[in-house]
């Protein structure tokens, strides 16, 4: 490994000790990722982004942070600036059945930990797109507004999605309170899609970049469900143990996954848009 002087300096500037080597990690699409070896012994993650908007990296810290005091298996932050965020390494390793099922249970008590309202104190962003937080009195408002309505305009605008298909979309937002059986507000990662859980060698799955907020907990089951998340039956299995669902779930799942596709319709176009249509017209 070599060390890269720029991304080591300021990892010691923040840190306090020195940056024995560096290496590039692969993956991720917004930020460059760097693993950091210290001269006392640890390994580090370091995150970083040329020219980041405005508040980007300590959203993402708040939202560990906030994570992490629910008793959520997630690093917690170390360090960040306006540039970058370190996080302690976790080192990867291949799903197993015990992880998933502890995954489960964790989910479960994350989704009971105490929490204020539909919304969040401060607004974040998902992926690069400004994420609002801004509260309201139920959740089918506010998944409607805060969730749907935003990036669907967005998507529309980009043309990743047509009049019609649009119009599909607001309308099955009319239904939600009809369709959704109101519960109180849950904690929730926000982005939980599977590559936003980091199966690591101690055995744990672990919760990374979250959209924290508080909502209804069947979205971020379902957002699990989106991209496929390996041993998906297990964690729901040992999640249904602990916190059981409401009766139907499995048939709301595709409501709560409009908001991910639009949030990609947006970013990436494609089909996306259509297929958050084909979703939404099922609940008509």
């Amino acid at each position: 490994m070599t060390r890269q002087s720029a991304i080591a300096r300021r990892a010691e500037q923040l840190l306090g000790t020195a940056v024995v080597s560096t290496a590039p990690v692969a993956g991720g699409d917004i930020n460059t990722a760097t693993r950091l070896r210290l001269s006392d012994g640890r390994v580090v993650l370091l995150k970083s982004q040329a020219g980041p908007p405005p508040g980007f990296f300590a959203s993402e810290a708040r939202g560990l942070q906030r994570l992490a005091e629910a008793g959520a298996p997630v690093p917690t932050p170390l360090a960040y600036d306006e540039a970058c965020l370190l996080l302690p390494w976790i080192e990867p390793a291949r799903p197993t059945a015990d992880a998933a099922d502890q995954l489960g249970r964790d989910l479960a008590a994350l989704h009971q930990a105490p929490c204020a309202g539909f919304g969040g104190d401060k607004d974040g962003w998902i992926g690069r797109l400004p994420l609002s937080n801004a509260t309201a009195a139920t959740w089918a408002d506010f998944y409607a507004g805060q969730r749907v309505a935003p990036y669907l305009r967005l998507a529309l605008e980009r043309r990743a999605i047509d009049a019609d298909d649009a119009e599909a979309v607001a309308a099955a937002m009319g239904r939600l309170a009809a369709l959704v059986p109101v519960e109180p507000p849950a904690l929730l990662h926000g982005d939980l899609w599977n590559g936003n859980v980091l199966w690591g060698a101690d055995g744990r799955a672990h919760l990374i970049d979250p959209a924290v907020h508080g909502g209804h907990r069947e979205t971020d089951l379902a957002m699990l469900a989106l991209f496929g998340l390996p041993q998906l039956p297990r964690v729901l299995a040992a999640y249904q143990e602990v916190f059981p669902l409401a009766d139907g779930w499995e048939e709301r799942i595709g409501l709560h996954q409009l908001f991910p596709l639009l949030v990609h319709a947006a970013m990436f176009g494609g089909s996306y848009g259509d297929r958050a249509a084909r979703l939404a017209r099922a609940f008509l």
